[in-house]
This record gives structure tokens, C-alpha cells and sequence, in this order.
């Protein structure tokens, strides 16, 4: 047998009364191999490359099974199993929240590994409630080179797709590179910035992008393609001819619709049920909850949920459908109103969710802000359709609004494909359950529109918007019947 002592030093690491040694993939004890299974060392690996620092258990689940769904219970049969190869000691520590440490004295050094390169911003605050989408989205980029993220204003695309790149850097040699879209607003534009963040030759076209890209292998992250969509479908075309190796992230209010592109509606955080009011512990187990909290605590030290706040904050969460965005805009407001305050806010519209973080750009400044952008890219038909289905609490079908817009001129439109439209761009929810489709407004979407409707600066560029579209004479009695029952609507 050989012995593990003569074994090339390179990459061995010395902790306690044993040797691992990385090359042969050997941990030993007194000269004699200590019996490990593969994943276990695998574990141990990744656990050795940073002693004295937690690893949370997505990043080890990733490390270890790359291409595999595991589950967390995996993670701590083999845990265990090394536990006891070290005769139970407390080589590694366990902390629910932030996951595994390697707490040894540990002595040599791995072999240096390269640092995978890349241009993500530095994350300022913990992504909260998305540890189960997470997973499932680092599992299927494993095996999907084009993943779009779609949903509405504010519910949290962007944070995802960081919080994503974050967690599968390691998978790509040639790094991971965010390209911020959301203000660039030409083809030409967007190839440019594309080559600047990628240090690629400037002014180059489409196909010289792909070509330049060829023998790289990397994840693309682009931010904000809305504006884009035509020129971006073009584009990836062409780099999954020539740069098989190039993984794309899209963050997008529609999808692509292209071959191959795998879409997930980025769900918004769950609101508790009534029975949580019963306790701050269980009203705390909800991710709603848990980002508002949070968000507080960081705009006024010493904020701490009570029993009799758990009430206004339930219809807070509630009425803000569970978006991150106008959870985290409501909580920088209770400093100064408190919580009940920010509840009586709320329930005379959206002008309390104004005040965001002043390091967010300038669309996520203000909830009213994250919704015109989508808003002022709408045709006429669709915002008057849009602003029709606010003057409703519960959802419609088609029959249904079919009749209600008898008479107005929408009444000849194609409500089909308007709805669908709505729906892409996420302005829109499909309610679940039997029989035909029912549409409605999230209550944040519809107070959105029912703001449109009671700004008389609004109401004017409707109607000059309507005589444009009509044409003269025709006379505007749809706006004004939109804005009268606008007028008596809670």
C-alpha cells in the first residue's frame, strides 16, 4: 500500500491528527487512509478552500452536485459521515442561517485556484424568501442556456438574477458579466454595451460579437431587455450559432418567445395567513413579513415587531400583493409615520411608497416610477383596457368585460389578444380555478391605475391621446366615463 506520507506535498493540508490530500483525493490519519466516500470529500474540498468561514448550503449543494437535484438532506448524511471519520470533533460547525465552517487550525495551502472573474455589484443588503426559487433556478441553468425572468414592476427580477449569478460563478471559466439594458434604447446601443462590458471590439456587429465569443464560456446577464426585445431575439439567435458556450440571463417584464428560452414568473413573497397573527414568531416565518421587518430595522434603530402591530401589518403586506419593491418603500416609512400610519397611508393610495433607497436606480426610486415605465410603453387600447379592469376589485372574464365596455370603443377591439398583451408585460394576473380565465389588477396595479384616473394631468394626455386616435368628432365620452366612475371607486 502506498504510504500517504510520501505522497507530492502539493495541495496537502494538515488539521488536528489528520492530512487531506487534495491530489489523491485522501484524507489520512497516522500514515493510514481514513475511509471517505466521494461526496464527502467533495464537501471537505470546498469546506478546506476557506477555513474559518461559513459556506451556506445552496453554494455546497451546487459545488458538490453540479448537474444533479438534491435535496438538503444529501448535505447532511455526508456531513455527518465526515463528523464521525473525525471521531466526533468539532471540526465542522453548523449555523441554520449561514451554513457550514471548517473550524480547525488548518496548515498548507491548496494549490491557488483563479479567481472566476466577473463585474457583480456588491450585494448591501440579504436576499430574503428565495432560497426555494433560487434552487430552482441554479438547477436548470445548469442544463439551459437561455433563462428569462419576467414579472411585474418591482417584484424583484433583478435581485434575483444577481443573487443567481452570484451563486454559479464558480460554474463558468470565463466569468460572469452583468450588462445593464433597462436604459439603453437601440440595437446599435446595446452591442456596444455588450462589447464595452465584455472588453470586446468596439463597433463590432452582431455576428463579430458571436465570433469574438466563440471559445468562451460564460454566463451573460442582461438587465432590463424590455426595450429591447426585437433586437435582443435577434442577437441571441446568432450567438447560439456561434458561442455554444455562452449561458444568457434575461431580466424582462415579457419573455423573448424564442426556441429554447425556459421563462419563470418571478413569484411575489408570500403574505401571511390570519392564523399568524397569533404570535411575532409565526408572523415572522413569513418572507413578506421577514423583508418589511428587516427594512425597517434598517431605517430606524431599535424597531422591533409587536403583538399589536402584527394587524396593520398583515393588511399593510397584504394590499402591497407581497412585491418587494412597495414592501421595502411602505417600511422606510414607518420611522416617521408608524406602522398604523403607513396602514391609513396606504388606504388612500400609492403616495406613500416614494422614498426608496437613494443607491437605487432612478425607476425603483418610487413605486408610481417602477409602474410608468411599463405604463407609457402601452398602446392606447391597452391603457384604456388597463385603467377599465381598475375600476374592479374581483377578477372578470371575457363574456363579462365584453359587456362591460358595450358602447365604449373598446367594444369592437380584439379583448383577447389586449389581455394577453396585459398579461405579458405583467401588468395583469390570471386568477387559478376552473371554467374561462379571469383577469385581474394586483391591488398595487390597480391603485396605479385608479391614481392615472384622479390626476387631472393624467386625464388630459388620455384624452388628447383619444382625439388623436379617434379622430376629430368623434367625440370622448369612453375617458370621461373611465374617469367619473374612477371618481366613486374605493
Amino acid at each position: 500500500m502506498n504510504n500517504p506520507q510520501s505522497m507530492d506535498a502539493d495541495g496537502t493540508l494538515r488539521f488536528g491528527a489528520y492530512v487531506f490530500h487534495r491530489q489523491q483525493r485522501l484524507v489520512s490519519k497516522a500514515g493510514w487512509p481514513v475511509p471517505l466516500g466521494g461526496r464527502a470529500l467533495d464537501i471537505l474540498a470546498v469546506l478546506l478552500e476557506a477555513p474559518g468561514q461559513f459556506i451556506d448550503k445552496a453554494t455546497l449543494i451546487e459545488r458538490v452536485w453540479p448537474c444533479s437535484v438534491v435535496e438538503e438532506n444529501n448535505l447532511r448524511v455526508h456531513i455527518a459521515a465526515l463528523r464521525r471519520a473525525f471521531d466526533g470533533q468539532r471540526y465542522i460547525l453548523n449555523d441554520p442561517h449561514r451554513g457550514y465552517c471548517f473550524a480547525a487550525p488548518v496548515h498548507g495551502a491548496l494549490p491557488s485556484v483563479a479567481t472566476p472573474c466577473h463585474n457583480l455589484v456588491t450585494r448591501l443588503t440579504p436576499v430574503i424568501g428565495r432560497d426555494e426559487v433560487l434552487g430552482v433556478l441554479v438547477r436548470r441553468l445548469s442544463g439551459q442556456r437561455l433563462v428569462t425572468l419576467t414579472g411585474c414592476a418591482g417584484v424583484g427580477k433583478s435581485t434575483l438574477a444577481l443573487a443567481l449569478a452570484e451563486r454559479v460563478l464558480p460554474r463558468y471559466r470565463d466569468g460572469v458579466w452583468w450588462v445593464d439594458l433597462a436604459t439603453v434604447q437601440t440595437p446599435k446601443a446595446m452591442l456596444e454595451q455588450v462589447a464595452a462590458v465584455l472588453q470586446l471590439q468596439a463597433g463590432s456587429s452582431a455576428h463579430e460579437l458571436g465570433r469574438q465569443l466563440a471559445s468562451r464560456q460564460l454566463l451573460l446577464v442582461l438587465d432590463g431587455v424590455d426595450l429591447l426585445l426585437v433586437a435582443c431575439r435577434q442577437w441571441l439567435r446568432v450567438l447560439r450559432e456561434l458561442a455554444p458556450r455562452v449561458s444568457v440571463l434575461i431580466s424582462s417584464r415579457e419573455p423573448l418567445h424564442l426556441p429554447g428560452e425556459w421563462v419563470l414568473r418571478v413569484p411575489r413573497l408570500a403574505v401571511p395567513a390570519p392564523a399568524a397573527l397569533a404570535s411575532v414568531e409565526q408572523a415572522l416565518a413569513c418572507p413578506a413579513v421577514q423583508l418589511f421587518v428587516a427594512r425597517a430595522r434598517a431605517g430606524q434603530q431599535g424597531f422591533a415587531l409587536r403583538l399589536q402591530d402584527l394587524a396593520p401589518l398583515r393588511d399593510i403586506v397584504r394590499r402591497l400583493d407581497g412585491i418587494p419593491l412597495a414592501l421595502e418603500l411602505a417600511a422606510a416609512q414607518v420611522d416617521a409615520l408608524g406602522m398604523r400610519g403607513v396602514q391609513a397611508q396606504l388606504c388612500k393610495g400609492l403616495q406613500v411608497l416614494t422614498r426608496g433607497r437613494r443607491t437605487a436606480v432612478e425607476r425603483h426610486q418610487s413605486l408610481a416610477a417602477a409602474l410608468d415605465w411599463t405604463y407609457q410603453r402601452l398602446s392606447l387600447p391597452e391603457r384604456w383596457l388597463f385603467l377599465q379592469l381598475g375600476l374592479f376589485k374581483h377578477a372578470v372574464n371575457v363574456p363579462t368585460l365584453s359587456a362591460l365596455v358595450a358602447g365604449t370603443e373598446l367594444e369592437h377591439a380584439d379583448l383577447a389578444y389586449l389581455l394577453t398583451r396585459l398579461v405579458n408585460v405583467s401588468l395583469l394576473s390570471v386568477e387559478p380555478g376552473p371554467g374561462l380565465p379571469r383577469y385581474r389588477l394586483l391591488n398595487c396595479l390597480r391603485g396605479y391605475a385608479l391614481m392615472q384616473l384622479r390626476d387631472p394631468r393624467q386625464v388630459q394626455r388620455l384624452q388628447q391621446g383619444y382625439g388623436h386616435y379617434l379622430g376629430l368628432g368623434s367625440g370622448r365620452p369612453f375617458v370621461l366615463q373611465l374617469v367619473e366612475q374612477a371618481a366613486s371607486v374605493d
